[in-house]
């Protein structure tokens, strides 16, 4: 897939899945802004993807609309306009219902929902001159229901449903879809295994979540997405592409 001098945002592409789709699109020809919520995290980085003539630092807490104004708008100054969309930034936290305070409802809604929507908006006009696309990441959490996490399901599952009422509004200039990853090897993963009383059990436990008894590496993820921004896909929209290893397949 070629995007030489495609005009990319991947919003929370200072780590993670972001930061290997930012990387993905570098080496398929984009250029990319690099959002991250500091200037030191985008500093970061940017510093580790070597490649200052095609990535731009678009810094600003997607949490917010000012911070979703402020990374879409410098993208767009940098770059003379946009391309591509990615709407990758999010948090997720697992707790039961009785311990779901107003803080983690709110954390979780503000970037997964508000923020999201607030880039698009944002965006849209640019990306109706350059009959451009969005790719939001969802989750397989938002394609089913799994207890324990039912804030993130729920603002997960928003994402899917605002992605297909999203790609009927501005369509035919603005193709609008999302991928609703599995387990991903992610350094917040990690993180979370080792936090657990039996670290080898809990990763054992997502490797068995998937029919194909594995975790999906980052890559994974990133071909996904510039598959669905690229001409190969120019006819979908307001679909779903589940990158789960099986796991909504059904039980």
């Amino acid at each position: 897939m070629d995007f030489t001098d495609k005009r990319v945002l991947v919003t929370g592409s200072s780590r993670g899945i972001g930061f290997e789709i930012a990387k993905t699109f570098l080496g398929a020809g984009a250029r990319v802004a690099i959002n991250g919520t500091t200037e030191q995290s985008v500093g970061a980085a940017m510093e580790k993807l070597d490649d200052n003539e095609n990535t731009i630092a678009a810094p600003g807490n997607i949490g917010t609309v000012a911070g979703c104004e402020s990374a879409v708008e410098t993208a767009i100054e940098a770059f003379g306009g946009l391309d591509i969309l990615v709407n990758n930034a999010g948090v997720g936290a697992g707790r039961p219902i009785a311990d779901c305070d107003e803080e983690m409802w709110d954390a979780h809604a503000d970037v997964n929902l508000k923020g999201l929507f607030f880039c698009c908006r944002a965006a849209i006009p640019e990306l109706r001159r350059s009959k451009g696309n969005i790719v939001n990441i969802a989750s397989d959490a938002g394609l089913m229901g799994v207890p324990g996490i039912i804030v993130y399901c729920g603002t997960k599952g928003g994402v899917v449903n605002m992605s297909r009422a999203m790609a009927l509004e501005i369509a035919p200039d603005v193709r609008v879809n999302c991928v609703c990853p599995g387990y991903v090897e992610t350094d917040m993963i990690r993180d979370s295994i080792k936090k657990r009383a039996d670290p080898a059990a809990a990763r054992q436990k997502m490797v068995d979540y998937a029919p194909l008894k594995r975790i999906a590496s980052t890559a994974e993820i990133a071909h996904a997405v510039l598959y669905l921004a690229s001409r190969e896909a120019r006819f979908i929209t307001g679909a779903s592409l589940a990158i789960d290893g099986g796991s909504t397949a059904g039980k």
